[in-house]
């Protein structure tokens, strides 16, 4: 078995040196394949003195893009399982080792370790999806809500740890890179359990998650990350509306998004600067485009 991990990664070099570090560590990972999405920091001159590392730079095309571009290499190098995570995550020692017994079911396409943050377990995995109330959640049973001691089957993980056959690649392609951040993994998830295979998320394969410590207010926070929200907006959208299974999920579900983040906007852009009215049609066009299916990077 042949197994290649792939590490996406940009402008966060100390993170991706630890990453690598706790990689090198699991056996038996054969190759790692670094994806370094225009980092600016020093990270493609660090990545140029290192051994081992079998290393794709280019421009920065989100995390959809750059996982989309590892496990095409992934694959053309012969990969029989592939082992996708941010630079963010730390697999412990034997990580891959607790993962190994379960890729024994050909079923099994995707095995998702459980991730840790400040010794607690950090999760949006979650075990079935929803696709027909448009007044509840698509993600249905969250094991953020559950306690979960021994292997069990789910519907979605997170590209932190996604470790998946090769079978499963060939079958239903690679991510979907323009989705450029957020739902890549869910709609990934989704189209694994369409064809048929089952999603295994396992306890005792551990990985640490970075914590990030902030002492900005509400406000500089959602001025930091307003960008990032277009993207959610959109791209769920475009979720519910592609796999939706009746008109309401399609286009409500979405658009009961939307609304709430126009709400906030309209009452806060008075008195802060976390949103503009200008903002307000932003907004709402990431809605139509997701339930247009139009994605790519937004501008």
């Amino acid at each position: 078995m042949k197994i290649i991990a792939v590490v996406v990664t940009y402008n966060r070099l100390e993170l991706l040196k630890r990453n690598l570090s706790c990689l090198r560590r699991n056996k038996p990972v054969d190759t790692i394949i670094v994806v370094n999405n225009g980092s600016t920091d020093g990270t493609g001159e660090w990545l140029s003195g290192q051994q081992g590392i079998m290393v794709i730079s280019q421009e920065n095309v989100g995390g959809s893009g750059g996982f989309y571009t590892g496990m095409q290499a992934a694959c053309r190098v012969g990969a029989d399982w592939i082992w996708c995570m941010d630079d963010d995550v730390f697999p412990r020692e034997d990580c891959m080792e607790r993962m190994l017994p379960y890729t024994a079911n050909s079923k099994t396409g995707i095995l998702a370790p459980r991730r840790l943050m400040v010794g607690r377990v950090f999760t949006n995995d979650f075990l079935s999806f929803n696709l027909t109330n448009p007044f509840a959640s698509m993600y249905h049973g969250r094991l953020a809500k559950m306690q979960v001691d021994a292997p069990v089957e789910i519907s979605g993980t997170a590209f932190e740890g996604l470790f998946v056959r090769r079978e499963v690649v060939d079958k239903i392609g690679f991510p979907n890179r323009e989705l450029f951040i957020f739902c890549d993994d869910t709609d990934y998830c989704l189209r694994t359990v369409s064809a048929g295979y089952k999603i295994l998320y396992i306890p005792e394969a551990l990985m640490d998650k970075e914590k990030f410590f902030s002492n900005d207010t509400w406000a500089e926070r959602n001025k930091k990350k307003k960008w990032k929200r277009f993207y959610q907006i959109r791209n769920s959208a475009y979720l519910n509306h592609r796999y939706g299974r009746n008109w309401a999920v399609r286009y409500l579900r979405g658009f009961n998004n939307v609304l709430g983040y126009l709400v906030v906007a309209v009452f806060t852009a008075p008195f802060s600067d976390a949103y503009r009215w200008s903002d307000l049609p932003r907004l709402w066009k990431a809605y139509r485009d997701g339930v247009r299916e139009r994605l790519g990077k937004m501008q």
